[in-house]
């Protein structure tokens, strides 16, 4: 398919519509996790910013799924402070609110403290290879919307997954995005690729996104390195380190609610 200009359009203040890039892969009118939620970053990015402060935590809340229609996001800040402070933001489409959004910006000052790296060695990257979707599921414009190069796994296969990852194109047409957003952007693939279940005969629904954050990423291509675990009530997590080539700099996690499709 030939790629719309970006995954969103800005309307209003406050208005947004979602190209269909942003669609996933169970029905032509719901979207995937990533675009929204990178919308919900990029909006709180934009709220009284100041330059010292960085998202260092980020929790979503998977309302309901998000429809391929015009949304509102609304932001408020919920913790005030001069070094640490908490932001909130809510996204409302389709006649319901679909997404919550909580981060902690904290105050980043270099140098204050010696690092403690986390202790991930980075894939080397590969070089182009075949756009496989999941079997039995056929394409999605989300999928090909962003570039996928898996060192381990992928997605005709079960199990542990690292991958590294970049979108072909924009978050909001015609505005910057920061690392934080091209990461969001493809975070919610997470338990897909590494399904521990066949995706076309199991449905295993994140509920929320945890993220936090030692820094930002630094470069276009962004690494997920992700692992699934189950229990036999049906209740999952997905397991993620994320890495540039500079390594790693944060995890992230999902609960997954999963039964027999």
């Amino acid at each position: 398919m030939e790629l719309p200009e970006a995954f969103y359009l800005q309307t209003g203040e406050q208005d947004y519509e979602p190209t269909v890039a942003a669609v996933g892969p169970w029905a032509p009118e719901l979207l995937h996790g990533g675009p929204p939620i990178a919308l919900l970053s990029h909006a709180i990015r934009g709220f009284e910013p100041r330059e010292e402060l960085q998202i260092a935590r980020l929790g979503v809340e998977i309302l309901s799924p998000v429809p391929l229609a015009p949304c509102r996001v609304e932001v408020r800040m919920a913790r005030p402070g001069r070094r640490v402070e908490l932001v909130e933001a809510r996204m409302s489409a389709g006649g319901r609110e679909v997404l919550l959004a909580r981060a902690w910006r904290l105050q980043r000052e270099p140098g204050c403290v010696g690092a403690v790296p986390e202790p991930f060695e980075p894939p080397a990257l590969p070089g182009p290879q075949a756009q496989q979707l999941f079997e039995g599921v056929g394409s999605f414009p989300y999928g090909e919307a962003i570039e996928w190069r898996f060192t381990r796994g992928g997605f005709a296969s079960l199990g542990p997954a690292t991958v590294w990852a970049r979108p072909r194109i924009p978050l909001v047409r015609g505005q910057a995005e920061s690392g934080l957003e091209r990461l969001l952007l493809l975070l919610d693939s997470a338990n897909g690729l590494s399904a521990e279940l066949p995706v076309h005969s199991w449905s295993f629904v994140p509920v929320d996104l945890q993220l936090s954050l030692q820094r930002e990423p630094r470069h276009p291509w962004l690494g997920i390195d992700a692992r699934t675990t189950i229990d036999d009530a049906g209740v999952g997590t997905s397991h993620t380190t994320v890495f540039d080539a500079d390594g790693a700099f944060g995890r992230s996690l999902h609960t997954l609610f999963i039964r027999p499709r």
